[in-house]
């Protein structure tokens, strides 16, 4: 069975799609068989794999709404070992259905559709919507693990507490095996002093939730302000296709290797 794990955050602009694309296309790269899932209306998962709407005729919201199997919308990627569930705007559509006090389980219908085809892979990386909506609940509900990308910039943690208590009321409900894989400092600038502090402030609270190379290291894993990282998307790659020696494809690879080591 596949690991399945959920990137996720309220807090828009945080590096939530960059994350699940790179961490995806990191494990690809180290053969690990990776299925990417955009559950977020704004398809930026799709695009940053150099999909356009042209490309496919269905995604994740025929399959939510029981049109299509999760097996008819995998697109092929570039990257081996890499495949991609596509989005597109038309999912926002799936919140009504969702929020119908009639429809039974609706928090769970990801996860029944997860059923069909999570032999087939050893991950499966999420990139839920940047709002607590009944799409990211059911992200959440299909998930074993959440990472939360924070960017260390002002106003880093809020909302934090909103999003950590949806995880509380998750596990003692719909998810009891849900947990936090860690938190992801992103946007980090080494000549910035408020990323400093944000990091600190991290390690302060969060030590033991951050990654880390090695044990017993200070040094944890952060995704630096990269213009390599800003780049990627517009030429449908993952940085660390479009470059693979840059800071940001290093930190995303490391990241990949910290999640494989467990």
């Amino acid at each position: 069975m596949s690991e399945v794990i959920s990137i996720a955050s309220q807090k828009g602009g945080v590096g939530k799609t960059t994350t699940a694309v790179n961490l995806a296309a990191s494990l690809a790269d180290i053969g690990k068989k990776v299925l990417l899932l955009d559950i977020d209306p704004q398809s930026n998962t799709t695009t940053s794999l150099g999909f356009t709407r042209s490309d496919y005729e269905f995604n994740i919201y025929h399959v939510l709404i029981g049109n299509k199997r999760l097996s008819e919308v995998i697109l092929s990627t570039n990257i081996k070992n890499l495949k991609l569930v596509p989005s597109n705007i038309g999912l926002v559509g799936i919140e009504k259905e969702f929020y119908n006090p009639k429809k039974k389980n609706r928090e769970l219908v990801l996860k029944d559709r997860l059923k069909e085809v999570s032999s087939r892979f050893d991950f499966i990386i999420i990139d839920s919507p940047p709002a607590l909506g009944s799409i990211t609940i059911n992200a959440l509900s299909a998930s074993d693990y959440i990472i939360i990308p924070i960017q260390c910039e002002f106003f880093a943690l809020e909302g934090l507490a909103q999003l950590l208590n949806t995880v509380s009321l998750l596990k003692k409900t719909i998810n009891p095996k849900l947990k936090i894989k860690g938190f992801l400092p992103t946007m980090y600038s080494g000549q910035n002093n408020l990323s400093k502090q944000v990091l600190a402030d991290l390690k302060h609270h969060f030590k033991s939730k951050l990654f880390y190379m090695k044990k017993n290291s200070k040094e944890c894993i952060v995704v630096p302000r990269n213009v390599k990282i800003a780049e990627s998307p517009s030429f449908g790659k993952p940085v660390t296709t479009y470059a693979s020696t840059s800071k940001g494809s290093t930190a995303y690879r490391d990241l990949a290797t910290v999640i494989v080591r467990g």
